[in-house]
């Protein structure tokens, strides 16, 4: 395996200090696209309990944002394959900023005082039913994030230098498994414990483990198309084989392999 550090452009050397930005046509494109995924399925899709009734299983009750926030676990998958650890890194602090900012805006907007109109009036209540979780299941829903992401970018990238790049599938819904576990492990309790029944804690944290995971797997044909398409056009495939998994760095530290090597 090369050792040398090339751009997307075929033969043009980098070195470790060009910023990722440079040297990459897409990765901003992936880290927006995972940020904006984050933020939607945690401010538009909490507010929204769905349910529908499943062969065998019966009546199930989910958040609408389960059915996306999945979606963010992808991007960093593709990040993890495509550009390494060290650039998924940054994009999960990218999302960690984000939401921390999105709660104080919606804490600010919710709590300053409205103009006593008829439209205020019926806003209003709408908006605290909407954006108006408490404290403590914001700060559980953030720091159950910055976990499972690192978790999940984390497995993803050290299976792919013990599978020697083979058996993408492996990695992304293992991968996914470990994140999205340790992130139902940590949500939940946080959020809900002494709130809700035991046993209807464990249920709901089962189901929407379960069913994140199984978003990943039907979603996996395209997880491929996208990491094929981007190591192509970027000619570029990452081994985190000497990188610092330290997730309290921004630095960019992957290495990089010419597809033609």
């Amino acid at each position: 395996m090369s050792r040398t550090l090339y751009a997307n452009r075929i033969g043009a050397p980098v070195t470790d200090q060009t910023p990722a930005s440079a040297a990459f046509r897409y990765y901003d494109y992936c880290l927006v696209g995972m940020v904006a995924v984050l933020l939607c399925s945690n401010l538009i899709g909490p507010a929204k309990v769905c349910a529908v009734t499943l062969p065998v299983v019966g009546l199930v009750s989910f958040g609408a944002g389960n059915l996306f926030f999945p979606i963010s676990y992808i991007f960093g998958d593709i990040l993890t394959e495509v550009y390494g650890y060290a650039r998924a890194r940054r994009a999960i602090w990218a999302g960690f900023v984000a939401m921390i900012f999105a709660s104080a805006m919606a804490w600010v907007v919710l709590n300053i005082p409205a103009a006593d109109t008829p439209y205020n009036r019926e806003l209003q209540p709408a908006l605290d039913i909407v954006f108006g979780s408490t404290g403590r299941i914001v700060a559980a829903s953030i720091l159950a994030y910055w976990v499972g992401d690192f978790v999940n970018s984390y497995v993803l990238a050290r299976m792919k230098v013990w599978t020697q790049g083979r058996w993408l599938w492996t990695r992304t819904i293992g991968s996914t498994i470990f994140g999205q576990g340790v992130d139902s492990l940590l949500f939940y309790p946080l959020a809900f414990y002494g709130i809700w029944e035991t046993d209807t804690l464990f249920v709901v944290m089962l189901f929407n483990f379960v069913f994140k995971v199984c978003v990943e797997i039907v979603l996996t044909p395209a997880t491929y198309a996208a990491v094929g398409w981007l190591k192509q056009t970027e000619q570029i495939d990452t081994y985190d084989t000497h990188t610092h998994f330290t997730p309290f760095s921004l630095e960019d530290e992957g290495e990089r392999r010419h597809l033609t090597d």
